[in-house]
């Protein structure tokens, strides 16, 4: 199996550039991207089969009791998080209506990146005949940086799309 485009460009042209940019002595002091999680992630987008969570306790308002199957989960890490990120940086965020990029507020202190997508159908894998309802999703980057600005630094030179 070949290597995945999008580490491959991350190999190629943003460990040199963060190199560049922040005056790391050693190369594996350069941060990368660790896993991403996604949260009501379709086993379809992410190619892996994904874990049901359940609700840990009762709420009456919600119609919801103890153990029962609230959402599901995907961790994906190696070439599998690669191409999840390479189809969601060059295919599905360009889908999004009046896209002018994500925030660039959502790190959360130690470099990792949080994105809230409001439809699930911007992925080409999804068939919309068989979406009964319009569902979110959360999509978690982790990575070793250490601070939000090398962490910012790592997915703009990987292709993230921040709003000016």
């Amino acid at each position: 199996m070949a290597e995945a485009r999008l580490r491959v460009h991350y190999k190629k042209n943003v460990v040199p550039a963060l190199v560049k940019e922040f005056g790391y002595k050693n190369v594996m002091a350069v941060p990368k991207i660790d896993k991403v999680a996604l949260n009501i992630g379709l086993g379809a987008i992410a190619g892996q089969k994904p874990v049901i969570t359940k609700a840990k306790k009762s709420i009456a308002a919600f119609k919801l009791r103890e153990g029962m199957a609230i959402g599901t989960m995907v961790t994906l890490r190696g070439d599998r998080m690669y191409e999840f990120l390479d189809r969601l940086l060059n295919v599905a965020l360009p889908r999004v209506r009046d896209f002018r990029g994500v925030s660039s507020k959502s790190f959360d202190g130690r470099g990792n990146y949080t994105l809230g997508i409001k439809d699930q159908l911007i992925f080409p894998e999804i068939d919309y005949n068989k979406v009964e309802k319009v569902k979110g999703m959360n999509i978690s980057i982790t990575t070793t940086a250490r601070t939000d600005a090398e962490g910012l630094a790592l997915l703009k030179h990987m292709g993230m799309p921040f709003r000016q």
